[in-house]
């Protein structure tokens, strides 16, 4: 332990063992980070999500196998991100079925530490939110992006066991976004310039996410030239850019909660850099999502990151009553709240009559869902079109939602402009 970290009574008592061995475990382990942080203390935190769900080998069910015959159980409240399998809709699995018994096995245990079984990248739709300046300690990418950006939360960008180490203790190290100085604005990106049209585009906000964290790596954007914006937007916004870099944390000038103006959002400094946003980027941006432009439509997959209750009212505007191709289904990923509530409208009666496949607990850029992958997949997500072809094996075209909803619909690509 970096001789800077001061631990508090309580969380000597965790690393002491006086909590059982599965929480010393977890302590441990904080420690350890915090130390790597140069934290000079530990910090409560409200509320953990927790990103190792997902099962990516045996090292996914050891870690948590070893918390669970500790005796360990979360202290906060704890939701859980995807796993690898779709517990209610068993049906769309294509995978084998030694993989499905283990990625079953693994969210079990993370249910047994006493984790709320919500099996969503996007806890920020749930009732119960972190509210503006709230410590947490989350991990999914895109939900500590959400939570820092547009919520007003504070955490790091904390990965695997790491997220789960602190929804035991219930602290996470006091550094970096949970600070502050580490919150303060680095990067000012101008969209100033842009054309309406092209703002107003459903793409907009996905595609210049992805060159957001193309530019930015893991340091903090501040937008500027952006007026209004949907959490939706925000969230498709933010998703990219933690998909193409590691931003934690973004601003938009006037819109989100922690940026009033840019003296602000940057402490009174000058940006390190400043870039300005052209048509010309959007276009780039564009290629760079769509690894084909042609060939035989095979699905279209959105909702990722997973759906929220006002796009599903969208997508059934959209569909209009009317059915899409079977071969040429159309996934939709949402997590189990957002589906309840929707099922309670009757909004998943109508779009699974339209022959919509609503896909809970996990996601279809990373499991084994679609019953082929020699065709090309349509999407809206830049963070879907990002990892999909790396992690399943596909080609994708990106496009606005619009454009998936009539493709699926008609069972091929429809004519459409790029960007």
């Amino acid at each position: 332990m970096s001789a800077s970290t001061t631990l508090s009574e309580a969380d000597w008592a965790y690393l002491n063992g006086e909590h059982g061995p599965g929480a010393q475990l977890a302590m441990r382990v904080l420690v350890a980070v915090a130390k790597s942080m140069d934290a000079p203390t530990l910090v409560d935190v409200h509320s953990a999500h927790v990103d190792g769900c997902l099962y990516v080998g045996s090292v996914s069910i050891d870690f948590v196998r070893a918390l669970v015959d500790g005796s360990a159980r979360v202290s906060v409240p704890t939701t859980l991100n995807v796993g690898s399998v779709d517990l209610r809709h068993p049906q769309y699995w294509n995978g084998p079925e030694e993989l499905a018994t283990k990625a079953r096995t693994l969210m079990d245990l993370y249910a047994q530490l006493g984790c709320t079984p919500t099996w969503t990248c996007a806890p920020y739709l749930l009732a119960n939110r972190p509210t503006l300046g709230q410590h947490i300690a989350w991990g999914e990418s895109n939900a500590i992006v959400f939570a820092n950006s547009v919520l007003g939360a504070r955490t790091q960008r904390y990965g695997d066991f790491v997220d789960i180490a602190a929804a035991i203790v219930g602290r996470a190290p006091f550094a970096g976004l949970h600070t502050d100085e580490g919150r303060r604005g680095q990067i000012l990106i101008d969209v100033a310039a842009l054309p309406a049209a092209a703002m107003a585009r459903d793409a907009f906000f996905p595609l210049l996410g992805h060159l957001v964290g193309q530019w930015c790596g893991g340091r903090v954007p501040v937008l500027r030239g952006i007026t209004t914006a949907t959490e939706d937007q925000l969230k498709a916004f933010g998703a990219a850019t933690a998909s193409t870099g590691a931003v934690a944390l973004f601003h938009v000038l006037g819109v989100t909660p922690e940026a009033a103006d840019a003296d602000q959002v940057f402490g009174g400094r000058a940006p390190e850099q400043t870039i300005t946003v052209t048509p010309a980027d959007l276009r780039r941006a564009w290629s760079e999502l769509s690894t084909r432009r042609d060939g035989q439509l095979a699905a279209v997959c959105i909702g990722t990151p997973h759906f929220s209750i006002s796009e599903f009212h969208h997508l059934t505007k959209l569909l209009n009553g009317r059915r899409v191709q079977p071969r040429t289904p159309l996934y939709v990923n949402a997590g189990r709240w957002v589906y309840d509530e929707v099922q309670k409208q009757g909004i998943t009666e109508i779009l699974e009559a339209a022959g919509v496949r609503i896909v809970t607990d996990t996601c279809t850029y990373n499991t084994p869902i679609l019953p082929q992958t020699d065709g090309l997949v349509l999407t809206n997500s830049a963070k879907w079109a990002w990892y999909a072809p790396h992690n399943i094996g596909v080609d994708v075209l990106f496009a606005d939602l619009e454009v998936c909803v009539e493709s699926a619909i008609a069972g091929t690509v429809i004519d459409h402009d790029g960007f």
